[in-house]
């Protein structure tokens, strides 16, 4: 009888996975600022951000990019705190994230009037591909570290 072992952890899942804890965490806790309608929230952001405007264009949001948001971020959570537990539901987590900040920041991106100053300004307005972005590099790792033999 073969005898399998389960691949030993790299340093890199580690610092990958404590990273998109604080990432998808920060995804998170804004995600719920947000549903809470916390207004010092908004305010703490400094740059003139107008809360009530910020609140009545997130309300303006359809159905499934509200969907897609919550979807994306818990997900991601999810998928962090599984790649930290090495277990192989982290792949379908992360994808799950990806598909939601797909849908979500798709219709941010595409199909929602403009966001109110300044989150449409500078840095601010790419932070939704950006966000895209790193998702899909997260589930792309996921799915290396699977293949490894990493992940249980």
């Amino acid at each position: 009888m073969q005898d399998v072992q389960a691949a030993k952890a790299p340093v890199h899942l580690w610092i990958v996975g404590l990273l998109s804890l604080l990432w998808n965490g920060f995804g998170c806790y804004d995600y719920l600022m947000t549903r809470m309608r916390n207004e010092a929230y908004f305010e703490s952001m400094g740059g003139g951000v107008d809360p009530q405007a910020m609140l009545a264009w997130v309300d303006s949001f359809p159905f499934y990019a509200q969907f897609g948001w919550g979807l994306g971020v818990w997900m991601g959570l999810a998928g962090s705190i599984l790649l930290l537990m090495r277990h192989r539901w982290a792949v379908p987590a992360l994808g799950l994230s990806l598909l939601g900040a797909i849908v979500g920041l798709g219709y941010q991106i595409f199909l929602a009037p403009p966001a109110p100053p300044p989150m449409n300004e500078g840095g601010m307005a790419f932070m939704p591909w950006v966000i895209i972005g790193v998702a899909a590099l997260l589930y792309y790792y996921g799915l290396r570290q699977r293949k490894a033999g990493v992940l249980r």
